[in-house]
C-alpha cells in the first residue's frame, strides 16, 4: 500500500514537471516574427547587432516601435537613444539573433 502512494508522488512530480518544461519552450520564430513586428516591420529596420544578452537595433522612425509590447513579450529592459533601441532579452538572446537573422534574410 505505501508503495502506491510513492508511485502516485513520483507521476504527479514527472507531471509538474514536464508542465513546467513545456511553459518554458518558447517557439523563438514566432517570437522573432513579432519583435519585428513590434520594431515597426522589417522596413523599420536599419542594422542591428546582438552584444551577449542584448539586441542593439537602429531603427527608421522610432515613434512606430511598440515599446510596450516588446517588454509584454518578455524584454528585460529597453534604452532608447536616438533612433537605438538597446533591448535587453536575457539568455535566449543567442536562439532569438538566429531566428532574427533567418527571418530577415527572407526579406
Amino acid at each position: 500500500m505505501e508503495w502506491i502512494q510513492y508511485l502516485i508522488i513520483i507521476v504527479v512530480l514527472v507531471i509538474i514537471a514536464f508542465a513546467i518544461a513545456k511553459s518554458k519552450n518558447k517557439n523563438f520564430k514566432i517570437e522573432a516574427n513579432k519583435l519585428v513586428s513590434n520594431l515597426g516591420g522589417s522596413n523599420n529596420i536599419e542594422s542591428y547587432e546582438f552584444n551577449k544578452s542584448r539586441f542593439i537595433v537602429n531603427v527608421k522612425d522610432v515613434s512606430i516601435v511598440n515599446k510596450e509590447a516588446i517588454q509584454k513579450m518578455g524584454a528585460q529592459g529597453i534604452v532608447e537613444i536616438e533612433n537605438q533601441l538597446k533591448i535587453i532579452i536575457g539568455e535566449n538572446a543567442q536562439e532569438l539573433e538566429r531566428q532574427i537573422n533567418d527571418f530577415m534574410k527572407r526579406k
